[in-house]
């Protein structure tokens, strides 16, 4: 039986980069934002899941940061 793997474009790549920067852009804007405010305004775009990696995405690379239910934005400035 042949291995098979999902191939990723480079659009899906760059797709989903634009994406998590676009969730830093809005944070960055807002400075701090409840979670579950961002995520209803998000909700229609991204399951939960989604919106959970990208958030973890922002923390990994020390962009922001989440206190309790706020999310806060600890990246440069603009």
């Amino acid at each position: 039986m042949a291995h098979t793997e999902a191939q990723v474009t480079t659009a899906q790549v760059t797709a989903a980069i634009r994406t998590v920067a676009a969730v830093g852009d809005a944070i960055r804007e807002l400075g701090t934002v409840p979670s579950g405010e961002l995520y209803a305004r998000l909700s229609g775009r991204f399951d939960i899941d989604q919106y959970q990696r990208i958030i973890d995405t922002l923390k990994g690379a020390d962009l922001v940061a989440e206190l309790g239910h706020l999310i806060k934005w600890i990246g440069p400035a603009k």
